[in-house]
């Protein structure tokens, strides 16, 4: 009862951060996406498709809510990864932190190697059900990709544009902020879409812990043995990640530098 009562707490709080977004987005106020709306015009292929089940298409909470929770979840996780991420990687690019450079690797590369499901198994004794421990794994989850780039990115700046940064007078913080990391945004950028992408299908597991997301209609046809909750969870999961992915492209289009 606390799970389902918790669930539904995380559900109104996801919507309530992600609903002006998505209306700001959409230019719609208080409209379903059509590509989630449509998913109730599938009944009947679904019905036809399975007889068995009823109702043919999942129904305790709309895909509109599951979508924002997700996205909530995996927005959240991703913003603290690339702040720690790029954090570290400043760092030890550093000349007083080159020495931490292989324990990042290191530490990075067991993150990302560690199964979300163990990383689950382990937050949910110290921090209980819910969103939390879905938080805290993708957050480790999606390190690596984006330290592995912010190294590529700082370390791809040409010595001759710091050398000129300098001799005009930029101070370390002023080369790191005008220069360097300006010059490596689009690889940095790079990480932060493999990062995310993951953790859009990663996120879906957290269902297994109480979290709401589009995992929830997959998980629960899984447990009531109805395959169609498990293709829409997984359809609307996988769209989302293709619109993600092609938003995150049109900002790295605005990233490149045109050829001189």
């Amino acid at each position: 009862m606390s799970l389902r009562i918790s669930s539904s707490l995380a559900l109104k709080g996801a919507r309530g951060r992600l609903s002006a977004s998505w209306d700001a987005i959409s230019g719609v106020s208080g409209r379903c996406p059509s590509w989630t709306a449509r998913i109730a015009t599938t009944a009947p292929v679904f019905a036809w498709a399975f007889p068995d089940v009823q109702p043919p298409v999942y129904g305790i909470s709309s895909f509109l809510d599951l979508l924002l929770a997700h996205a909530a979840i995996v927005a959240e996780s991703s913003a603290v990864s690339t702040v720690i991420a790029i954090g570290l990687a400043v760092l030890v690019t550093r000349p007083q932190g080159r020495a931490f450079r292989p324990m990042l690797d290191t530490i990075a590369t067991i993150g990302q190697s560690f199964p979300p499901v163990a990383i689950l198994a382990l937050a949910v004794p110290a921090v209980g059900y819910g969103a939390l421990p879905t938080l805290c794994a993708l957050t480790i989850y999606g390190l690596l990709p984006i330290i592995e780039n912010t190294l590529a990115g700082l370390e791809s700046v040409p010595p001759a544009t710091r050398e000129a940064a300098e001799a005009m007078g930029m101070t370390k913080l002023q080369l790191l902020r005008h220069v360097e990391l300006p010059l490596a945004a689009p690889v940095i950028l790079a990480g932060v879409r493999t990062s995310v992408i993951i953790n859009i299908g990663t996120a879906a597991i957290g269902s297994t812990v109480g979290a709401v997301t589009l995992g929830t209609p997959i998980i629960d046809g899984l447990v009531s043995d109805k395959l169609p909750y498990v293709l829409q969870g997984a359809v609307v999961t996988a769209l989302f990640a293709i619109l993600a992915d092609s938003g995150f492209e049109r900002l790295a289009q605005r990233l490149r530098v045109p050829p001189a």
